[in-house]
């Protein structure tokens, strides 16, 4: 890739990010309290939606720009002398090492905004001292593995998906999609992603709202998911499944739309 190439990555993947994670965010705090161990309500119900707001605002720039560069970088690298046939694999492996970066930044903005959604008395500058002090850095990284094996199946599904709706379309009206065209590919290729990985996604929100020294604090992804399935079945692997579908249906929209707008104009 040219470096005017890699900056509009990175500048785009970063306004996509904040644009869709300050918009749904309310969304994701329902999602969040749903899958809590206490409950929804006793979780906060729909008192203090925005509560966490602040850690999603300070990470979702890095986070979605790391994400982007490291996803083009690698498409650009592994495109060069393949054979089409292996196009899927190509968007596949990089989608998986754009999350294994981002999951650096995302993941302690990500546990500081969970711990927050569901204790909305708290705020999120208490919360952050609050797990420094009694679990260290590794608190904030606590649920690294379990976010890096939700998201890597995830994005072996969504951006494949997307990238083959976007070239379907492309060669059904004979040009290359427009920008909301390519959102509207987003929004079903996340929505279909977002379903199917939802268990994965219970699982890692267990893990980073569990207390210190608890079973699921250990980060075991397996053994959160059997204890969901014994105590709650399948409605316990698939607890907020409606919100996070809208949410990341939404989101798929306005984030890959919003990024294919922003990389155009840059470009």
């Amino acid at each position: 890739m040219e470096p005017r190439e890699s900056w509009a990555a990175l500048a785009a993947g970063g306004v996509a990010g904040v644009c869709v994670d300050l918009i749904l965010f309310p969304l994701d705090t329902v999602k969040t309290r749903l899958q809590s161990p206490q409950g929804f309500r006793k979780a906060g119900g729909f008192r203090g939606i925005y509560a966490g707001v602040p850690s999603t605002a300070i990470g979702s720039f890095p986070n979605a720009a790391a994400f982007f560069i490291t996803y083009e970088n690698v498409k650009s690298m592994l495109h060069y002398g393949s054979t089409p046939h292996l196009t899927p694999a190509t968007h596949m492996v990089a989608a998986s090492l754009g999350e294994v970066v981002a999951c650096l930044i995302r993941v302690p903005s990500e546990v500081v905004k969970q711990r927050a959604q569901v204790s909305p008395s708290s705020s999120t500058l208490r919360i952050l001292s609050h797990t420094l002090y009694h679990e260290g850095i590794q608190g904030l990284y606590r649920g690294y593995k379990s976010t890096v094996l939700r998201e890597i199946p995830f994005s072996l599904v969504q951006f494949p998906l997307w990238e083959s709706l976007k070239d379907l379309w492309s060669w059904k009206q004979g040009h290359v999609v427009d920008s909301w065209q390519s959102a509207v590919c987003g929004a079903f290729a996340g929505g279909f992603a977002a379903a199917v990985t939802t268990p994965l996604d219970v699982a890692k929100t267990r893990i980073m709202l569990a207390k210190a020294g608890s079973s699921n604090a250990t980060g075991n992804v397996l053994a959160a998911l059997g204890g969901i399935w014994r105590t709650q079945g399948l409605s316990g692997l698939f607890a907020g499944v409606v919100p996070r579908m809208a949410a990341i249906s939404l989101g798929g929209f306005i984030f890959l739309g919003t990024y294919e707008k922003t990389r155009q104009l840059l470009l």
